[in-house]
């Protein structure tokens, strides 16, 4: 998707900080249009990411995004701002009455539509368990995942849309040379990729030699693109989705 100009070059101005967030995180608006600020000056140091790229990889995930051709990452670009460059991403009006991602007490798992992932306490000490929706939609999403080596995927940064679509966002910590997949999406360990998950992961290989790769080219290290070809290729070799492994957790925390 061509971002247009006007969102790209027209004044932005700041509306409210986003405190839930890790990083410096802003609504703002650009002329009517709503949108979240993420300046890389706000952005924290992480012991295993460099500084001052988050953005960069959040523009390279919606690229990635756009060559599988299934909407996840909203529209997401660099520009300046009040507060210096930095990524810009539309913002989304999530349904309230959704939830993709939940827990739910241990003994109340639903009959059916739903993955189990992992068993645990709350905070008074009560069995529960996190639960995610069974659907293509997520399912979409957990594959996005794995090819661009989310981290950090969250209850929260799943976006539920009216009429069954799914949005991700927050996708700083993506594209590392290591496995550092994290994420509440693993109810389908083990599955075989459908048809058309194949297809999506091959229209991103098949790009990486392309407009997309020349995209990343800006955003990425070399080794960085090198590597992401390397999981789509293993991937569509597996043709399923795979197990946690290595010494991180398998999921990231706080997961919501």
């Amino acid at each position: 998707m061509t971002i247009a100009a006007e969102l790209v070059e027209g004044d932005l101005e700041l509306s409210s900080r986003i405190l839930s967030a890790s990083n410096a995180t802003f609504l703002a608006h650009i002329g009517e249009v709503s949108v979240v600020y993420k300046p890389i000056s706000g952005e924290r140091p992480l012991w295993d990411f460099p500084d001052g790229n988050l953005a960069h990889r959040e523009v390279a995930a919606y690229a990635v995004s756009e060559a599988f051709g299934w909407n996840i990452a909203p529209p997401t670009w660099l520009r300046d701002g009040p507060l210096g460059p930095g990524m810009v991403q539309l913002w989304q009006d999530t349904d309230p009455a959704q939830e993709a991602v939940t827990l739910v007490a241990t003994n109340g798992m639903p009959d059916e539509g739903w993955c189990h992932v992992f068993d645990g306490l709350d905070e008074r000490d009560r069995p529960v368990s996190l639960i995610h929706e069974d659907s293509a939609a997520l399912r979409r999403m957990a594959v996005f995942d794995i090819v661009v080596n989310n981290a950090d995927r969250k209850g929260g940064h799943v976006l539920e849309m009216a009429g069954g679509h799914r949005h991700g966002v927050d996708h700083g910590l993506t594209f590392h040379t290591d496995h550092k997949l994290r994420t509440v999406l693993w109810g389908w360990l083990g599955q075989d990729l459908t048809a058309e998950e194949l297809d999506g992961v091959t229209r991103v290989r098949s790009a990486l030699t392309g407009e997309l790769g020349e995209t990343l080219a800006e955003l990425l290290t070399d080794t960085e693109v090198a590597v992401l070809a390397g999981r789509c290729d293993a991937l569509l070799r597996r043709r399923q989705f795979p197990a946690p492994r290595g010494d991180m957790p398998a999921i990231p925390w706080p997961p919501f």
